[in-house]
């Protein structure tokens, strides 16, 4: 009989902070960042079968050749153990419901899952996983851990914080979305020409700070649109996630959510809806 299948739900995340320092000798940005992981699931499902390793995904829009960060994950795992050639005898499926180019992180928290997996598979020593995830991705490392941590570096080296109360979150995704390269190169260009900030924010909403958020919504104004309908729907909290397109609110309460929910569905919104994730609860969701 072949192996049973092995699947595992893969969470996302939000920026609850993201501040650039500045740019470092390797031309990546220093960062200063507060993740928090949400209840919001991709799924994997990994089978053991002869042949070359292979990606499949419900979603179109989803790479499936070597630029997908499972793809490098499984890459480097490889590697680790010292093989020779390309990754092999792994078929991948990800059913995917994170949204792409949201800034929420889909991508990265699928690469480590998979690490996870094929660090039992194929025997990786599990203290070396932090520092191979580091190696596919710069999100990558947080999502070994979850809850709530910050990541110092670009992003990769992180430090756990204290779990925070649970939050109710709406995530917004316009139609669009946003790639992380364009987002650090707008931040590069409008720091450089010492350019005004994008579409304004009132004062008494700032609790949430993300430097890539002004020169994001400069060029797409609808995301500021977004975190202002945030706002005025009752989140104590809203602001756009990583490098966007994707805006979250964080609500008190399960009612107040919900509200908002169908207040900003009748405005034709996408909406996403979770709950903040504790490290306790991210680490039950690791494939066992």
């Amino acid at each position: 009989m072949p192996p049973a299948a092995i699947r595992a739900r893969t969470f996302a995340k939000i920026n609850l902070a993201l501040r650039i320092i500045g740019v470092r000798r390797d031309g990546y940005h220093e960062l200063r960042t507060i993740f928090q992981a949400i209840g919001l699931f991709d799924t994997l499902t990994v089978r053991q079968r002869p042949g070359p390793f292979e990606i499949t995904c419900d979603d179109p829009a989803v790479p499936t050749d070597g630029t997908n960060l499972v793809a490098r994950a499984a890459a480097v795992a490889w590697d680790a153990r010292a093989r020779k050639g390309p990754p092999r005898d792994i078929a991948v499926h990800i059913r995917k419901r994170i949204p792409l180019q949201a800034g929420l992180g889909g991508g990265s928290s699928d690469a480590a899952t998979m690490l996870r997996i094929l660090a039992d598979l194929w025997h990786v020593r599990k203290d070396r996983l932090r520092f191979i995830a580091r190696a596919v991705g710069a999100d990558v490392p947080f999502f070994l851990f979850g809850g709530r941590a910050m990541g110092l570096g670009r992003g990769d080296r992180i430090v756990r914080l204290p779990d925070l109360p649970p939050a109710h979150v709406l995530i917004v995704k316009p139609s669009f979305g946003v790639n992380t390269r364009d987002a650090y190169d707008w931040w590069d260009r409008d720091r450089r020409g010492n350019k005004p900030s994008g579409p304004q924010i009132a004062a008494r909403h700032l609790q949430a700070v993300n430097d890539l958020q002004d020169p994001v919504t400069r060029r797409h104004p609808e995301i500021a649109g977004i975190i202002e309908e945030l706002f005025q729907s009752g989140a104590k909290q809203a602001a756009m996630s990583g490098s966007g397109a994707a805006a979250f609110g964080l609500f008190a309460r399960a009612a107040a959510a919900q509200s908002a929910a169908e207040v900003l569905r009748r405005r034709g919104r996408r909406i996403e809806t979770a709950r903040t994730l504790t490290s306790a609860q991210c680490r039950a969701l690791a494939p066992k």
